[in-house]
């Protein structure tokens, strides 16, 4: 770090009159504004150093965006820098205006932008540990080991992809081999002494990617990044990707962050999931920040799933994306399940499980393969009741019910956090047996334990693999058969490859198909279809069994013939003729407050304060549908309209005059592009 000399440092006014070199700094602070700060004359601060400043009485971290400016204050109230911390790499022009376009294009403000996508240790005025400051050295190996033979499919896509800025879509089927894909296209990135970036949905996903390229590129460095990890290993990977010296970056969507001086490609995997969209903070979308940057780096970024977003597939019918198939799977001998659902009006289940389903559990055990029992929730049960007088455990900060959790005895809410103990007796009418209503992965593994005393259940969700060294030994157990039937989440719905599972058993399929989200059913298609292609990924076919009160609904139709073109069209002329995404642009105002109607007043004056061109549309302000959490009332209003840029001209309007008028005792925030109304 330069530290400046003290008088130099504090007192512009020592300097020649008029003579005073100044630069825009942009600060972590709530304010869509740059502060002006002095340079001595002997100080070389340049756009994208980290730069300490004096902010009021504390010292801050901030980085310089414009320099050599005219001063629009009087000298004596411009402070000068107190240090320019030279222990991490300038940043870039290209992540300079990475940053621009995410403040502007998802209105917040550019300080909190730069700041935020910075590692927790680079915000920090202390020193950085020395271990983080070590340079390896570049390791941009060109060495490619790879593990299999490429199918002719594989080869073609391999083949267009090349130099230059393209976004490619990559439609191929689960176990379609586009993992390996990923693997070629990374080797020619390296061999020209380039870097990747690769980003990944889930943590769970980064443990079995990772072991993969580590044995496919065995002298190259490679960089992890994702919020699991604690902050000096992500200011070391973050440090090795800005340096140029990490060949592969792999990371979960703050990676798309992260500065790349010698960047050459980008790959979203499962591009069509929805953890790429930050839901604090800065809201952006990893999966558009990451074609936007490869826009400006002049590289590819491929965009991989079997299922779409419909955003991405109707680009693709637009000509904005260029669509590469991989329509077989890669294993010889392996074909996509059969899939079939059951009814379960004419087989009721009992505990959860129809008979047909659990008989096809037994054949399984029988011949030694595992079985998969998906099922969407967790805990052990969702609602803890009284059937006597109606009560159920509810959360006093939020409008949810808490969830009931076995092992240790507990109810939690999934919103807030909230924990409380297990009442002895109803609190309302005093009956003491309490009843746990519903179903959750703790419930079905103990249904599946009292049915097959003697099979191995293995359980994974959020709570029984919170740590990842662990889930990494569980999901590696598994792929060796120490397993026979896996009870799971959406953890174990995509990106998994284990070679002895042939059936999949989906519980609780339905409640997406009367959901009132537009996005419910595109969403329920994309899970069903990635637990399915946990099945029959070798030689052994794979079995796919849906209980549902609907067997004859579209969507499983689609999925019975394994058709996402079809359902993608239907989905898509639905939302045209309805007015949603992607045929308008939409943006959420939201306000939490003590009392529901101060969220209200505030978004009625927010409505009124900008006039709305004819082109968008501003709707009124509604309760949110989890109306309170943590203890405060939620309200929004969506905005929308056919124009992108006559919606985004409106926010810019709305934003500043909130910036600059909205009460303190309301929280707010735009949501541009949301994905979720709860």
């Amino acid at each position: 770090m330069k530290r400046l000399p003290t008088a130099l440092s504090t007192n512009p006014k020592s300097l020649p009159h008029r003579e005073i070199s100044c630069i825009r700094v942009a600060l972590d602070v709530p304010l869509p504004k740059l502060f002006e700060y002095s340079l001595p004359e002997e100080v070389d601060a340049r756009v994208g150093d980290r730069v300490a400043v004096r902010f009021g009485a504390q010292q801050k971290i901030g980085v310089v965006i414009e320099e050599r400016i005219a001063p629009e204050l009087p000298a004596e109230r411009i402070k000068a820098i107190s240090a320019v911390r030279d222990d991490a790499p300038r940043l870039p022009e290209d992540w300079i205006a990475l940053m621009r376009f995410l403040s502007a294009y998802y209105q917040r403000p550019l300080g909190e932008t730069v700041i935020g996508a910075l590692p927790p240790r680079l915000r920090s005025t202390k020193p950085l540990p020395r271990k983080v400051l070590q340079h390896v050295g570049e390791a941009l190996s060109a060495r490619f080991v790879p593990t299999h033979a490429l199918l002719p499919d594989q080869k073609k896509v391999i083949e267009r992809v090349s130099s230059g800025f393209n976004a490619f879509l990559l439609h191929g089927v689960t176990g379609s081999g586009k993992t390996e894909v990923y693997l070629h296209l990374i080797a020619k990135a390296l061999e020209c002494g380039r870097q990747a970036l690769i980003l990944v949905p889930e943590i769970s996903l980064t443990p079995q990617l990772e072991a993969r390229f580590r044995e496919a590129f065995p002298d190259a460095r490679l960089a992890l990044m994702h919020s699991g990890l604690e902050d000096i290993a992500r200011t070391g990977a973050w440090l090795a990707a800005a340096r140029g010296e990490a060949g592969i970056v792999l990371g979960t969507r703050l990676a798309v962050l992260a500065p790349m001086p010698k960047l050459a490609l980008i790959v979203v995997d499962e591009e069509h999931d929805a953890s790429f969209k930050q839901q604090e903070g800065l809201r952006y979308s990893a999966r558009d920040a990451a074609v936007y940057r490869a826009k400006l780096a002049g590289c590819p970024v491929v965009l991989g799933t079997a299922t779409p977003s419909l955003e991405t597939w109707h680009n693709w019918t637009l000509g904005r994306y260029e669509r590469l198939e991989l329509p077989e799977r890669a294993s010889p001998g392996a074909r996509l399940p059969t899939v079939r659902t059951v009814d379960i009006r004419d087989d009721p289940p009992e505990q959860g499980f129809c008979k047909k389903l659990l008989l096809e559990v037994e054949k399984r055990l029988a011949h030694r393969e595992q079985s998969l029992i998906f099922i969407n929730r967790r805990g052990y049960a969702p609602v803890l009741a009284c059937e006597a007088c109606g009560w159920a455990a509810g959360c006093e900060r939020c409008t949810a019910r808490m969830v009931l959790h076995a092992t240790d005895r507990r109810l939690r809410c999934h919103h807030c956090g909230a924990e409380a103990p297990i009442p002895r007796s109803c609190p309302t009418c005093g009956n003491v047996d309490l009843k746990a209503m519903g179903r959750g992965t703790q419930r079905v593994e103990e249904t599946l334990a009292a049915r097959f005393p003697g099979a191995r259940i293995v359980r994974i969700d959020r709570d029984s693999a919170r740590r990842r060294a662990e889930l990494s030994r569980t999901l590696e157990g598994i792929r060796r058969g120490e397993g026979d039937i896996l009870v799971g989440t959406q953890l174990l719905a995509k990106g998994h490859d284990f070679p002895a599972l042939t059936l999949v058993g989906v519980l609780n399929a339905d409640s997406a198909l009367v959901s009132t989200d537009y996005r419910a059913p595109e969403r329920l298609f994309a899970v069903l279809a990635q637990v399915s292609g946990r099945a029959g990924r070798r030689e052994r076919p794979g079995e796919v069994l849906i209980q549902t009160r609907y067997p004859r609904h579209p969507l499983f139709a689609a999925l019975e013939r394994h058709d996402f073109a079809g359902f993608a069209e239907s989905q898509l002329a639905e939302r045209r003729s309805s007015g949603f995404p992607p045929f308008v642009f939409e943006a959420a105002l939201r306000a939490e407050a003590p009392k529901l109607e101060t969220a209200f007043a505030f978004l009625r004056s927010a409505a009124a304060s900008v006039r709305a061109p004819d082109e968008v549309r501003v709707f009124d302000p509604v309760p949110h549908l989890l109306t309170r959490r943590a203890g405060l009332e939620r309200a929004q209003l969506v905005m929308q309209s056919s124009s992108r840029p006559a919606l985004q001209e409106f926010l810019g309007s709305l934003s500043e005059k909130l910036f600059a008028e909205a009460p303190r005792q309301v929280r707010w925030h735009l949501d541009v592009d949301p994905i979720e109304f709860d």
